[in-house]
């Protein structure tokens, strides 16, 4: 019989963003797996066009309310790269702790309230703290540390700003960072409890073959320098991007696929960066990592969220130290003078690497941008697992194959900002 199966998925719940699901099953065969992302387009890069490089952080910053570091970090890189900046090495300092407090609050977000229902058999988080309600408080907690890091730092928790092209606007004083020096201390012995807990959780059999592809550094685990590579040998700097990876338009999305030229889809985010750099984690993370069963190799996207525990643990060990270790610079920031030019950066945002690349004029006005998020980078591979675990689950009846399928979505964390609905699927038949 000829017989065509549609599965919809209207609305994707509890990832960052709106978007649905459309797959299509013949003769028991998946035919198709579209992650269709309907938001509207924001044209960034053309806003962008015409603007002096000074507005530029605090233009992207608005690009997303989770990950606004992430942007504000690139773009100062690669404009820093074509103005011929360096920073003190305090301020270097802070813009990491910075940055890892953007870390800790999404992680944090993203471990006790959008992924693990779906281990504990929960639809959201507040049915959640009916059965966990240590868990779930230890979770808001975290995230509160991570807001309060870029409260500190940034200005404030959203859209920070305090940073700019340079440096930073204002530098602390060291009495400033007392309080959070504690909460720090506090906050590793809670990523600590996190780690046993999430690797106790029902984690099913689904061992996949990645292209990681993440920055490395010789000396730290990955955020805002290093260079590029992969788990299959790439090996480049940051301004060889476009050589090795291509966006492509698809139907039905709002969002460009990437893939490595030759080879196809690839994987950025926790799993990358653990995966190729795990022996730049602080000691007590790799210790941990170890004591949850991971060592140093982890390919089971479900298990994702046992990594993102171990970055946050992480997250609190380095910041700590650096707090510790900090000593207020003769300047917050050093002058810069328009230039032309062309610059290119990649940094680690809590979802993996983000790239963005600008041509400035001799007056220092953006001449021509480019922004590759993470999400567009792993959707290749979001819709190669789903396409995976339908076909081996084609005999899951419907309200556990809608779970299970978001299940798989959510393990990417896609940021496409927040949703609210739940899912609805359908089942057409012919």
């Amino acid at each position: 019989m000829n017989q065509t199966r549609t599965i919809k998925v209207e609305n994707i719940a509890r990832i960052e963003g709106e978007g649905k699901l459309l797959i299509k099953v013949r003769h028991s065969e998946v035919e198709a797996v579209h992650l269709d992302i309907f938001e509207p387009p924001r044209f960034f890069e053309a806003f962008l066009k015409g603007r002096h490089y000074k507005e530029v952080p605090d233009m992207v910053s608005r690009i997303c309310g989770i990950c606004p570091v992430a942007h504000q970090m690139s773009s100062i890189h690669a404009l820093e790269q074509i103005l011929g900046v360096t920073i003190d090495p305090q301020v270097r300092a802070l813009r990491r702790v910075l940055y890892l407090g953007e870390w800790l609050e999404s992680h944090a977000l993203h471990v006790h309230m959008l992924h693990a229902p779906d281990f504990v058999g929960t639809t959201d988080v507040i049915q959640m703290t009916k059965t966990y309600p240590e868990e779930v408080q230890r979770g808001i907690k975290l995230k509160k540390l991570g807001h309060e890091i870029m409260t500190v730092l940034g200005g404030r928790a959203v859209h920070p700003i305090n940073v700019r092209v340079g440096g930073f606007y204002k530098s602390p004083k060291k009495a400033d960072l007392a309080d959070l020096i504690e909460r720090l201390k506090w906050g590793k012995e809670a990523a600590l409890d996190t780690i046993r807990w999430v690797s106790t959780l029902p984690f099913p059999e689904y061992e996949q073959e990645y292209e990681f592809v993440s920055l490395q550094h010789p000396d730290e685990y990955p955020v805002n320098e290093g260079r590029l590579i992969s788990s299959q040998g790439l090996d480049i700097p940051m301004s060889a991007y476009e050589e090795h990876f291509v966006e492509e338009q698809v139907a039905n999305s709002n969002a460009l696929h990437s893939r490595v030229k030759e080879r196809g889809a690839y994987l950025v985010g926790p799993l990358a960066r653990f995966n190729l750099n795990f022996d730049k984690l602080a000691p007590i993370a790799q210790q941990a990592a170890q004591e949850a069963g991971l060592n140093g190799t982890c390919n089971n996207p479900f298990k994702s969220i046992i990594v993102r525990s171990i970055e946050a643990l992480h997250i609190c060990d380095e910041s700590l130290r650096l707090l510790e270790n900090y000593e207020e610079p003769d300047k917050s920031a050093v002058d810069t003078e328009p230039r032309a030019g062309k610059g290119y950066s990649c940094t680690e945002a809590p979802r993996g690497l983000l790239y963005h690349y600008y041509e400035l004029d001799e007056q220092g006005l953006v001449k021509s941008a480019q922004i590759i998020p993470p999400t567009a980078q792993n959707q290749n591979k979001i819709e190669e697992d789903l396409f995976r675990f339908v076909s081996e689950n084609l005999e899951m009846p419907k309200s556990q194959m809608t779970a299970k399928c978001e299940q798989t979505i959510r393990n990417y964390d896609p940021c496409l900002s927040c949703a609210t609905h739940f899912l609805k699927l359908e089942f057409d038949e012919e």
